[in-house]
């Protein structure tokens, strides 16, 4: 609650200061531009006044010399009289006096006032007084952390009935890190985090967006998930494929060379869901299917094969045939193409006290494909909880995803 607490009111504190800089700067550059106006109106209208002042002047002044000139003339000497007489009376008919400017009407003449609107302080007021909520619960949590080899299985869910959610926002970060970052964005509950370290923690947080609406909601208390599962990877080095920098992701490339691609390790688990998926590799299309094509698990790796329909092995074709032990089931799945995703998920059957023993060993096995399922037994002579997975293709551009 107080880490909650506190990181609201740095929020607030934050928000709040960041409206009150910028409403700051929206002010003023609004009283800049109108202080601008006021002077473009008024060096408008004061330069046709100012022009007819300055010839008014000049008139009077040159008014001012001929009367000082002419009152020299009368008072001068007799024998000087007539003859500045004479340029007085040239001077008075080439000048003016009677003449003005035109000067502008006072209708004409701008009076600059300014037209203030008070009831922007009362929009203001009820805007900012509405602004901004506090919610004490989100409508959304965190229910449950899932281990997966190299990722975690991440569902949550509603917890307010009046909540309509349109999508939801999921973001993580290593305990070590200061940042979130999203992960998902969408309408599932669940997501599997991928790129996880083992045995790191990694702090996870829920958020929704309620239908129509365009904000996310409060943030779900922040958990912590981990995985103790080493990240599914591919072996590297065999001619044939190519692999992603995480090894977690194998593309049949263009060599002539095929064979099975095995993991690096048995890193299977019977308990576990092994997943496939079938990704884009930069073509519209996956590669050209084969029959000797598979996606599977088996006991251990075996050199010299071109598929896995082999003995101690069980997996699917991508013409969606299932192969036990290298025989082919009369049952079949959906054929696998880009954007598919195949799922494997076995459970130990104890036959009886010697099973562990080195006996025969039962595995219930189920293999889902595109909505679709087969579920049967796989019977070994040993013991084996922990199993290689692999693929095999016979033309370029198939690329599959392992987690």
């Amino acid at each position: 609650i107080r880490e909650s607490a506190t990181l609201t009111r740095d929020v607030l504190e934050q928000h709040f200061n960041d409206l009150k800089g910028t409403l700051k700067k929206l002010l003023d550059e609004r009283l800049m531009s109108l202080l601008q106006e006021v002077d473009a109106i008024e060096q408008d209208s004061i330069k046709p006044l100012d022009e007819c002042q300055k010839l008014i002047e000049h008139g009077v002044s040159t008014a001012d010399d001929l009367l000082r000139e002419g009152e020299s003339a009368v008072h001068g000497d007799v024998g000087q009289q007539n003859e500045k007489l004479c340029s007085f009376t040239k001077k008075a008919l080439h000048i003016q006096l009677d003449s003005l400017p035109e000067v502008p009407s006072l209708v004409d003449v701008p009076c600059l006032s300014a037209q203030l609107d008070d009831c922007l302080l009362t929009i203001l007021k009820n805007q900012i007084f509405r602004h901004g909520t506090v919610a004490s619960r989100p409508p959304v949590q965190l229910e449950e952390f899932v281990e997966k080899p190299g990722g975690i299985l991440v569902r949550w869910c509603k917890v307010d009935d009046d909540f309509i959610p349109q999508d939801y926002r999921l973001q993580y970060r290593k305990s070590t890190a200061s940042h979130f970052e999203d992960v998902y964005v969408g309408s599932e509950t669940e997501f599997i985090v991928l790129h996880i370290d083992p045995n790191v923690d990694y702090q996870f947080r829920v958020c929704a967006r309620g239908d129509g609406r365009q904000e996310w909601s409060p943030w779900s208390v922040p958990q912590i998930g981990r995985t103790t599962l080493v990240p599914h990877e591919w072996t590297a080095g065999l001619e044939g494929y190519s692999l992603s920098s995480r090894r977690n992701i194998a593309l049949r490339n263009d060599s002539q060379s095929c064979g099975v691609l095995y993991s690096k390790a048995p890193t299977y688990f019977c308990g576990q869901t092994l997943t496939f998926r079938q990704v884009l590799s930069g073509i519209e299309t996956v590669g050209q299917p084969d029959r000797r094509d598979s996606l599977g698990v088996c006991v251990e790796q075996q050199n010299g094969y071109d598929s896995l329909q082999r003995d101690k092995a069980v997996c699917i074709s991508t013409n969606g045939a299932v192969f036990v032990n290298g025989k082919e089931m009369t049952n079949q799945l959906p054929a696998v193409t880009s954007g598919s995703t195949v799922t494997f998920d076995m459970e130990v059957v104890q036959l009886g006290p010697s099973s562990n023993e080195g006996g025969n060993f039962k595995l219930r096995v189920t293999i889902s494909s595109n909505n679709r399922e087969v579920v049967f037994d796989w019977v070994l002579d040993q013991c084996c909880v922990s199993l290689y997975f692999g693929c095999s293709f016979s033309y370029p551009g198939w690329k599959v995803l392992v987690f």
